[in-house]
Parts: C-alpha cells; sequence; structure tokens
C-alpha cells in the first residue's frame, strides 16, 4: 500500500536525523529545503531556522553575530559576501575552527535543478588525535607530520571531487541517452562524417530512408555505407561542404525510387572556424517521395490553368471558323456539282471533321481536368482493358496483360487511367504494322508506386522520337496522327503525380507510367442496393453488374416508387439512380426529398456535363456518366456520394 505524502514526509525526516552529520539543502533562490535535527544542534540555530522556507542569508546573518567566522568590523558586509558565494556555489571542501573551539569540515555540492546540498562534520576528534600525534611523535620530523596533516586534507577533499565527478558523469550519461532517442525518433537519417569521410555518428535510420542500405554504419567509409549510385549523386555537395559550404539538395534514387532531401553542414572545430581542415560535415537527409508527388501533380495543375487561359481565345474562334467552313461545304455538297468538285469537297468536310477533333483533344489537354482518384479494383480495369482493346487490334496482333499488384485496390481514377494506357496499346498497334506481340504489365516498385509497362515487338522508337515524343503535336504517322496522345498520358502522369518513360526495351517500344501506390480504404459491405432506372434494357446491363460485387437489387423506375421501396424496405444499403425518370420528378428530387437516415444515393447520367440538370447534380456530388465500365461503376459507388 502507497504511504501518504505526510508520511513520506515524516520517514525522510526521521531518516535524516538519524545521521549523525548535519546537512542542509538550498534551493536557487537561497530558500531551505530540508535539514536534519544534528544541523541545527551542531550551530545552535533556533527551530524557525530549519523550516522549510528559512532564508539564507538570515541564518548567516544570525551566526556572524554570534561570532562564527571570528571577528567581523561590517556584520552586514560579512553576510552579502557569503549570500554572493552562495549564489555562485562550486563544489568544495574545507576545514575550519568554530569560535567556540571545535573543528567542522564543510563539503558542498550543486544539484542538477538549482540550489546545493551541504554536509557538516565535527571533526574535532581527529583534530586532537593529530594534535596529540604531534606532541607524542618526537621521531617525525615536523615536515613529515606536515606532508600527513596534507595528505589527510587532500584526500578528504578529493572525494568530495570524485563524488561530483560521478555526478557529472551520470547527468552526462542522461544527456548523451536522451539525444540518442531523439535522434532516433526522427523521421529522417542524422549522421556525422570525419575528414577522412568515415561515420562517427548515425541514427538507424538510413535503410528506412534509402532501402537497401545498411542501419549500423558507424565506422564505415561513407561511399562504402550508400553505394556507388547515391554517393555519385552527393558527391559534389559533399565536397563543397569539406570545403566550408553548407547546401540543401534534393536527387532521386532510381533503383528504389525514392526522392531525398539532403542537408550537408560544415562542422566546426572548437578551437577554429569551419575549412578544409574543419571537423567534418554533419548529414541530415529525409524521404520526400511523397511531398514530392503531390508537388509535381500541383505544378501540372497550375501549367493547366495557364495553357487554358491562353488557348481558350483562340480555340473559340478556330471553332466558329471550322463551323462556317462545314456549313458552307455542306451547302456546296447539296449543289449538283462535277464528279472532281465533289470530291474536293468531300476531302474539305473530312479535313474539318477531322480539325474538331484536334480541337475537342487540345480542349481535353487544356481544360479544367483534374485527377480525381477513387477506390478503384485493378484487376476489374485490366479486365475492361482487354474489352476495350480486344476489338481495336486486327488478326495478327495478340494482348497479354499481366497483374503483380498485391492489393488490387487502389486510388486511381479509372476513366483517365484508361484512356491513358487504351491510347498507349493503339500507338503500339501502329507502330508494329499488320502483327506484333503487345504486353501490358502491372507491377509495385518499392511501395510507393504503381508500374503500369506497356511493350511490343515493333521497329522501337528513332533517337528524333525519344527525344521528341512527349511534345504535343509531335507524330512519326505523318497526316495519320495527331501527335497528342502521348502528350496526354505524359500530363495525366504529371496530374497522379507520377511519371512516364519512353525507352526501347529487348524487343521493341517500351513505355512505363509510374503513378503514386495508395491503397484504397476497404470496400464497402455487400448489401441491398435501390436501382432507379426508367430504361429495362439499361438495368438489364447494370443488375448483374451490381449483383457481381456480391449485392443482392431491387428495382424501380420512377421517383414514387423508388420512395414507395425505400420506406418499406429499410434494409437497403444504397441507391445507384438516373437523374431521368419516368414522370415529372428527376433522381436529383429524390436525393432531395431524402431524409440523413436514408441510404446513400448515387447519381449517374447520360446527360453531357453542360446539361442544366447535369451541372445541378454535380453540384452537391460526383455523378457518373454513361456509358461505363464494371471497374468504373465499383469505384464510383465507393465514393463519398455527398463531396462536390
Amino acid at each position: 500500500m502507497a504511504l501518504a505524502k505526510n508520511d513520506t514526509a515524516a520517514m525522510t525526516s526521521a531518516g535524516l536525523n538519524l545521521i549523525q552529520q548535519g546537512l542542509s539543502i538550498y534551493d536557487e533562490h537561497l530558500k531551505l529545503v530540508i535539514c536534519n535535527r544534528p544541523f541545527l544542534e551542531m550551530f545552535d540555530l533556533p527551530e524557525s531556522h530549519g523550516k522549510p522556507g528559512a532564508r539564507f542569508q538570515d541564518t548567516i546573518r544570525l551566526l556572524v553575530e554570534r561570532g562564527e567566522y571570528g571577528p567581523v568590523d561590517d556584520v552586514a558586509e560579512a553576510v552579502a559576501m557569503r549570500v554572493e558565494q552562495a549564489r555562485a556555489f562550486t563544489p568544495h571542501y574545507m576545514e575550519r575552527e568554530r569560535a567556540n573551539g571545535r573543528w567542522v569540515s564543510v563539503e558542498g555540492s550543486p544539484l542538477p535543478q538549482g540550489g546545493w546540498v551541504a554536509v557538516y562534520t565535527d571533526i574535532t576528534r581527529a583534530k586532537r588525535q593529530e594534535a596529540l600525534l604531534r606532541t607524542r611523535s618526537e621521531a617525525l620530523s615536523d615536515k613529515v607530520l606536515g606532508y600527513a596533516e596534507e595528505l589527510a586534507a587532500a584526500n578528504r577533499e578529493l572525494e568530495a571531487t570524485i563524488t561530483a565527478l560521478e555526478e557529472a558523469k551520470r547527468q552526462l550519461a542522461e544527456t548523451e541517452a536522451r539525444t540518442r532517442q531523439t535522434t532516433e525518433m526522427m523521421p529522417a537519417h542524422i549522421a556525422h562524417v570525419d575528414r577522412n569521410r568515415r561515420y562517427t555518428f548515425s541514427n538507424r535510420k538510413l535503410s528506412s530512408v534509402m532501402p537497401g542500405r545498411p542501419s549500423e554504419i558507424t565506422g564505415l567509409d561513407i561511399e562504402e555505407a550508400l553505394g556507388e549510385e547515391i554517393y555519385t549523386a552527393i558527391a559534389p555537395h559533399l565536397d563543397k561542404a569539406f570545403a566550408g559550404e553548407a547546401s540543401v539538395f534534393e536527387f532521386f534514387i532510381e533503383s528504389s525510387s525514392r526522392r531525398i532531401r539532403a542537408a550537408f553542414t560544415p562542422a566546426q572545430d572548437l578551437d577554429g572556424p569551419s575549412g578544409p581542415d574543419s571537423g567534418g560535415v554533419y548529414i541530415l537527409s529525409m524521404d520526400i517521395t511523397r511531398e514530392a508527388q503531390a508537388r509535381t501533380a500541383l505544378q501540372q495543375t497550375r501549367r493547366r490553368e495557364m495553357a487554358a487561359q491562353l488557348t481558350s481565345g483562340m480555340a473559340h474562334d478556330f471553332s466558329n471558323l471550322l463551323t462556317i467552313i462545314l456549313g458552307s461545304q455542306s451547302r456546296l455538297q447539296r449543289m449538283d456539282l462535277p464528279g472532281s468538285a465533289q470530291q474536293q469537297v468531300e476531302a474539305t468536310l473530312s479535313a474539318a471533321h477531322r480539325g474538331g477533333s484536334l480541337l475537342n483533344r487540345i480542349a481535353d489537354i487544356t481544360g479544367a481536368r483534374e485527377w480525381n482518384p477513387a477506390p478503384a479494383d485493378v484487376a476489374l480495369l485490366l479486365d475492361d482493358m482487354k474489352i476495350l482493346a480486344t476489338p481495336a487490334l486486327p488478326n495478327g496482333f495478340t494482348l497479354h496483360i499481366s497483374n503483380l499488384l498485391h492489393d488490387n485496390m487502389l486510388m486511381l481514377d479509372t476513366g483517365m487511367l484508361q484512356d491513358s494506357l487504351l491510347n498507349l496499346i493503339l500507338n503500339a498497334r501502329d507502330a508494329c504494322g499488320k502483327s506484333g506481340e503487345i504486353s501490358l504489365t502491372v507491377a509495385p516498385v518499392q511501395n510507393l508506386w504503381a508500374e503500369f509497362i506497356v511493350e511490343d515487338n515493333g521497329p522501337g522508337f528513332s533517337d528524333a522520337a525519344l527525344s521528341r515524343a512527349m511534345e504535343p503535336f509531335y507524330t512519326t504517322k505523318g497526316g495519320e496522327g495527331s501527335g497528342l496522345g502521348l502528350s496526354m498520358v505524359y500530363d495525366m502522369a504529371k496530374l497522379a503525380g507520377g511519371r512516364l518513360r519512353v525507352a526501347n526495351g529487348e524487343k521493341g517500344a517500351r513505355i512505363t507510367l509510374r503513378l503514386p501506390l495508395r491503397p484504397a480504404p476497404p470496400p464497402l459491405a455487400p448489401g441491398l442496393v435501390l436501382l432507379v432506372e426508367d430504361s429495362a434494357d439499361i438495368r438489364e446491363v447494370l443488375r448483374p453488374m451490381l449483383t457481381a460485387m456480391g449485392n443482392t437489387v431491387v428495382e424501380a423506375t420512377s421517383y414514387d416508387e423508388a420512395l414507395a421501396l425505400i420506406e418499406g424496405l429499410p434494409e437497403i444499403k444504397r441507391i445507384l439512380s438516373d437523374i431521368s425518370l419516368i414522370g415529372e420528378k428527376t433522381g436529383i428530387d429524390l436525393r432531395n426529398a431524402l431524409p440523413e437516415s436514408a441510404p446513400p444515393i448515387h447519381l449517374m447520367t447520360s446527360r453531357p456535363p453542360d446539361d442544366a440538370l447535369h451541372k445541378t447534380a454535380a453540384a452537391n456530388g460526383p455523378v457518373l456518366r454513361k456509358p461505363f465500365t464494371q471497374s468504373q461503376l465499383t469505384s464510383f459507388l465507393q465514393q463519398d456520394p455527398n463531396s462536390p
């Protein structure tokens, strides 16, 4: 059972009183913290001077006035001198004869919290024995006796010094342990290398910041510890640091796909400034891969906004010109023209339509597109890719799709990603000619990236194509290509905070698309879904897509039917509704009519984004545009329907 606070204080006081020596502890404000009974009795002090809070200067004044320190001309000056000595307290040991003829030794040590502790020992008996020894030891010379006395005093002083040193050593060990613990808790690698470029200190975070490198590196050469790839990247900055120039820089580690920010700070010797002969270099390294992904996505968004401002006016005028050309050529086409003239009209119409298609693709690049990641099943997305791409591949082509991901549920914008992958597959088809092999492989990289690799066995990229492949409007297809496909993929990668690399592989072209690997939250549990759709044909398509997710489905065609089912079936978990329904009321009206306790409602539509109803619905939550794939529907249903 724990002792009460008063009991503990009483036991402490009783224990101190059993000590034969006097003891006193004063705090940093020169007020008494505690003393024992022998202290009061040794100096014949009143009880008031032994209570906590008693002032040091009052006790000193009393002792000075009694003559404890011998004759004093100015009492106030003597008290002030001893108070100043106490304020600058240092470890000491001394012996003095008191006014009453007795001898006392005083041993004092400062405390880490401030203040000091002093121990007073009555050494009168020892002093008398020394005097008796001096008197009776005629055989000893005065010099030897003096040495013996000095040695005895020195031993006592040495013991006091050793005690102070041991306390300082303990405090130093505690400080070092706290410093080590602090560096280990930091999400960064902290180290020091000496003039010989060997680590003299390092926490154990190198392997987490730079995977593949060792954790215990103290004593190792920095090039040996980091490896050739990393050392080559940091060597110029390290040379500058040894020359006295601090630096903060970033570099990319290709083997681990990590971006690192490092700070090199020249260390200073205690006896001189930093320079070529300084005390080494302090190193701080942090993994900023996630930060760089977000920063790249933000930069790309800003570039898109600037490009949109520059091209919006031009695109508007160009669109008007195309409208005039198409109208004029359509009127000419209806006239009775010679065959050759009719062919020219058709060619002009075809070119104008291609111009309109090109204008739409420019709008896709410069418009306000955003990367909107949502929970997506990569396996389903790849199945959809197989379905979408296979009809576009002629006989003689094969498409191999491999999924090496450990977790298929990731945060992705399935629409933008599918467009990009389909674009890469069709580019590979065009490069191969009449036949070829195309592969799409998905794999994780360092648990930071999802890597999509599209390869073919065609002729590969020329040197010129490799250097200009991602430039808008650059194409090797002559008049058949717009030159925007790969540029759009590059644009999508940057929006997502990813990377796109164009290269030649062992057989042909190899394009690597890396996107941030962000696991999706756990999928929603399957349950009863209310499908509200006025078209029977569309319900026939959507029902198996919903049941494939493990759901059961009930159906309605109108606002009234849906409300009746919601009220009668409390087990409904979520609602998927078209905006357009039978009757005057819409899916938007249904969403607005539901109470807060109702299941979440997700809206879909085939209306264009500029339609008034589409805009109204999108202002209060995401809207799924028809047609859509299984993976797009799966991702859509996992989004918050109330987040604009």
